[in-house]
């Protein structure tokens, strides 16, 4: 997720340019490109610090642009990685790189209330896209996106980075498998401390709050252990800093109900750290710990296995599998379904905890 301080004004013109966005004609993937171009969407934290330098360690697909609303950041970045001035955009001139054949990925990595219409543009613009997670604020966002990039023809993968790791792909495959005997119990948790007391993750109108941002960690823990979809959820939030979280949700619990009678508890938080995933089996356990931080996934289960597989980058590895995904013309790991699964969930824990009551998820 993009970190750094995204403007009023800038947020509110880029709303703005989506439905009346000139669509250009598209350039598609060159056959035989060994490579792929990828440009990155908001160049804060998360581009920053974790996807640009992935992007270094990648071997199917490679930095070749970016699309800023911050000119200043933009000498630095083409110093740093190479980066030629006609691969360079804002968000005003963004559908031109339909015509940029260098970019084959677009990477939407901004606030949640942008995701949707950037998946939009760039599909329209004929560019696959990444999307980082969450997908969107609405399940209506999610279904713009999937039927854009479906229309364009291009692919749509959601930054779900833990899928692609290994040690989480282990804990799958036990549940999957049934190593253990039928899921019963998942608990999972993900949260941090984030002292900024003026950022876009405590506004509503621009998708913050802990459920949203963390949420969804645990969230799909739960239903990539348990190998089912809800059919019911329960919420509650609470804060320790109101002056601050006035919007949106500081911390979360959420309790989620499975068609097997499996049960999901669910933590999140942006007031404090937690990083945990224990499920539980007819005829045994496995956990995580911890299950969703950038490096150190380390596993055990019930029989005193250890799992502790490392790779690494998690960044790389998730943009290699989606690029690699493109070029053989597979589908996606995580695509956009598995986003707006996730976001369908979430809507109704909001609902849930705004009624104080269980919702029953159609």
């Amino acid at each position: 997720m993009m970190t750094a301080t995204h403007t009023r004004r800038q947020f509110l013109h880029t709303l703005s340019l989506g439905a009346g966005a000139l669509i250009l004609p598209k350039i598609l993937c060159r056959p035989g490109k060994e490579k792929l171009g990828v440009a990155l969407v908001g160049l804060g934290y998360y581009s920053t610090d974790l996807l640009a330098p992935a992007l270094q360690q990648t071997k199917h697909c490679y930095l070749a642009g970016i699309v800023t609303g911050s000119p200043r950041k933009i000498p630095a970045w083409q110093r740093q990685y190479g980066i030629p001035d006609k691969n360079v955009y804002n968000y005003e001139n963004f559908d031109e790189i339909a015509n940029n054949p260098d970019i084959d990925v677009v990477y939407v990595v901004l606030p949640t209330s942008m995701h949707s219409e950037y998946c939009v543009r760039a599909a329209g613009a004929g560019k696959h896209v990444f999307c980082e997670k969450p997908m969107a604020r609405t399940v209506a966002e999610c279904e713009a996106a999937i039927r854009a990039c479906q229309d364009n023809k291009v692919s749509l993968a959601i930054g779900y980075r833990m899928q692609h790791e290994p040690n989480t792909q282990e804990i799958i495959r036990i549940g999957r498998e049934r190593v253990f005997g039928r899921p019963t119990l998942v608990k999972a948790s993900a949260g941090y401390y984030d002292g900024r007391s003026d950022h876009w993750k405590q506004k509503k109108a621009m998708g913050g709050g802990a459920l949203y941002d963390m949420g969804v960690y645990p969230l799909n823990a739960a239903r990539y252990c348990i190998g089912e979809e809800p059919i019911a959820v329960t919420a509650r939030h609470s804060t320790k800093r109101p002056e601050i979280y006035t919007e949106v949700d500081e911390t979360t619990h959420f309790e989620l109900e499975f068609p097997s009678g499996a049960r999901a508890e669910c933590a999140t938080s942006l007031g404090m750290g937690m990083n945990e995933l224990h499920a539980t089996y007819t005829d045994g356990w496995a956990r995580l710990s911890p299950f969703q931080a950038y490096s150190g996934i380390r596993g055990e289960a019930s029989n005193g296995r250890r799992f502790d597989a490392s790779i690494p980058n998690q960044q790389a590895k998730q943009m290699d599998d989606d690029a690699l995904a493109i070029l053989e013309g597979r589908p996606m790991l995580a695509p956009g379904e598995e986003g707006r699964r996730d976001i369908r969930v979430v809507e109704a824990a909001y609902e849930a905890a705004k009624k104080g009551e269980r919702v029953i998820l159609d």
